[in-house]
């Protein structure tokens, strides 16, 4: 990578803060291939294992147990072990897990390989606010973290037909085959080619622009202290009205994306009777306006900021704009039409997209030793979805009828809005 150069206004452009982007954007890709690929094979799986929609709903929700489970912890670890080191190992250890499940033959073996992806997948996102806390000065934050969350709806949008199509030319196994080996590949990848920035090509001086910025470039460039769990630690990175808001809210992004990552080719399929090869295509629009909808936010929180807007106006704005589009989803009980209930969803996830700078605010209110700890925390709450959402809707499903499960979304979008006007209140680091 090369060094950054100063430009005339003085801000320092860098390929080695493009680079670590680049690389934060694949590994989410990856990260969220590895959450979805189950919802593309289900309806193959379902009818070798013979499930019905309970045991379905809890297969997709084996995820969500694990993950939550070890938020804390991996937030825990991540405040003590090198990103190179940590990002490689969970990366290696999930994508195995994702491997084998190529090699299921029945539901208790699948759910448990389900489970250590979760485990293993826990400390990924806080790893990544980490690395974006780090590298970014904080008036770029939210771009930064626009580009890398937009990983998770690029790689749904144009690879899930990639996937529909293994699965249709060789079955489902192969479609966890794939999707590990390139897990497998890129943790290789990563402890290669990732540094810390005192260990980069970046200058002095870029490390300087950053932490004048309010960048936390310092973070990571010795060994992080090993210190040991303390409950305090926790208690205080829960003890803050702020720190719960975005919780609860983080809570309410997540269930809509969750839909869209559990039942949504299901709902296509079975309740609104689509060839599954163009399901699989369809599948991808929501995604593809969620990647807008990302990247929109992002640039737009940042360019308030830059216009002399308050954190607290530049940063809710986007995610709570982005939540009431999320509840344009309930539209779809409403049509008939395939490109009438595409556009419903398409809105929602659109909106979801629009919602998911959340991490910006662990950047901005998080105690700055805790960032690891806090980004676990919200994460845990934040994922909760990835059980509550797949496992109500295969209890609220009735015969052909869908619609409560829609409403359930809409609605815990809603409660989202409500927890960041009236909890949140105004953004600032709490002590």
């Amino acid at each position: 990578m090369n060094r950054a150069e100063p430009t005339a206004a003085g801000k320092k452009t860098s390929r080695v803060r493009q680079g670590v982007l680049a690389m934060l954007f694949i590994t989410v890709v990856i990260n969220y291939l590895d959450r979805s690929n189950l919802s593309i094979a289900i309806p193959d799986i379902a009818g070798e294992l013979q499930l019905d929609e309970k045991h379905k709903g809890l297969l997709l929700s084996a995820f969500g147990w694990a993950y939550c489970a070890f938020q804390i912890p991996g937030g825990w670890l991540v405040d003590r072990v090198r990103p190179r080191i940590l990002f490689a190992t969970v990366c290696g250890l999930w994508s195995l897990a994702t491997l084998l499940q190529g090699f299921a033959g029945t539901l208790l073996f699948l759910f448990s390989l389900r489970f250590l992806v979760g485990m293993f997948e826990a400390p990924a996102y806080p790893i990544c606010n980490r690395l974006v806390t780090t590298w970014f000065p904080e008036r770029e934050r939210a771009g930064a973290i626009g580009c890398y969350t937009a990983g998770q709806y690029v790689g749904l949008a144009f690879l899930t037909p990639v996937l529909v199509l293994t699965q249709k030319s060789l079955g489902w196994h192969y479609v966890f085959i794939l999707t590990g080996s390139i897990g497998l590949a890129w943790a290789a990848f990563w402890y290669w080619r990732y540094r810390d920035p005192a260990e980069s090509r970046a200058t002095g001086s870029e490390i300087k622009f950053i932490k004048d910025g309010g960048g936390l470039a310092e973070r990571n460039s010795n060994s992080t202290a090993a210190q040991k769990f303390q409950w305090a630690d926790l208690g205080k990175v829960l003890s803050h009205r702020k720190l719960w808001g975005i919780y609860i809210g983080q809570a309410a992004v997540n269930s809509t994306l969750w839909f869209f990552l559990t039942w949504f080719p299901t709902y296509l399929v079975k309740y609104r009777h689509m060839d599954f090869i163009k399901a699989g295509f369809l599948a991808s629009l929501p995604f593809l306006a969620a990647f807008g909808g990302i990247l929109s936010s992002g640039f737009l929180s940042d360019y308030l900021m830059k216009r002399g807007c308050s954190a607290t106006t530049a940063r809710k704005i986007p995610v709570i704009t982005g939540l009431l589009l999320c509840t344009s989803i309930v539209g779809a009980n409403y049509v008939e039409s395939p490109a009438l209930i595409i556009l419903f969803l398409t809105i929602a996830g659109f909106g979801n997209g629009f919602s998911s700078i959340a991490w910006i605010f662990v950047s901005a209110l998080a105690p700055k030793q805790l960032l690891g700890l806090t980004g676990g925390v919200f994460n845990f709450f934040g994922n909760l979805s990835a059980i509550i959402v797949p496992l109500v809707i295969g209890l609220l499903v009735q015969g052909d009828n869908f619609a409560p499960g829609l409403f359930f979304v809409a609605a815990l979008a809603l409660a989202g809005v409500f927890s960041y006007v009236f909890m949140v209140g105004k953004i600032e680091r709490v002590g």
